[in-house]
């Protein structure tokens, strides 16, 4: 067994990463061409996508270096979209789509927010640390990680 992994005191545990489903597809390549328009302007090519019953709420590009905000991830820009569309910063039953694992401040918007799924690439090492599904003392902020065996990039035209 891996050693075990603590964040802010709580021990994480992984779980078993749910299928990936067929319709995840078309919403990861619209995450990829947000990534592909963060490429372009000279930021980290990553796009994030939040989608409530099969529908797009929140749209997220990598901005940190355009906008001097080191907070404006994708993830977070996606999230911040998707809690204005409905009116409210939970975000139950969402599904996150993100071109990159997210990192530990975008892993905690996610339970933040409420976000049921999160889609993304196969894990890194760099990112391991933070490939994680939390497990909060509260079963409403569960995470399920869904990793798609294709390794998505903004480079990928297909």
């Amino acid at each position: 067994m891996g050693q075990a992994i603590v964040f802010c005191g709580l021990p994480i545990r992984r779980r078993k990463a749910t299928q990936f489903l067929v319709s995840d597809e078309s919403f990861m390549r619209e995450a990829l061409t947000l990534a592909r328009e963060a490429e372009a302007a000279g930021e980290v090519p990553v796009g994030a996508v939040v989608v409530l019953e099969g529908r797009v709420i929140g749209r997220g590009r990598n901005a940190p270096i355009t906008t001097s905000d080191p907070t404006a991830h994708a993830e977070i820009l996606a999230i911040r979209e998707a809690a204005a569309t409905t009116g409210n910063y939970r975000l139950e039953g969402s599904t996150l789509y993100a071109t990159l694992e997210p990192c530990v401040m975008c892993a905690g918007a996610l339970v933040a927010a409420r976000v049921k799924r999160l889609v993304s690439p196969p894990a890194t090492y760099a990112s391991e640390a933070c490939a994680v599904n939390f497990d909060w003392r509260t079963p409403r902020s569960s995470i399920t990680a869904s990793k798609s065996s294709k390794a998505y990039s903004p480079d990928a035209r297909n």
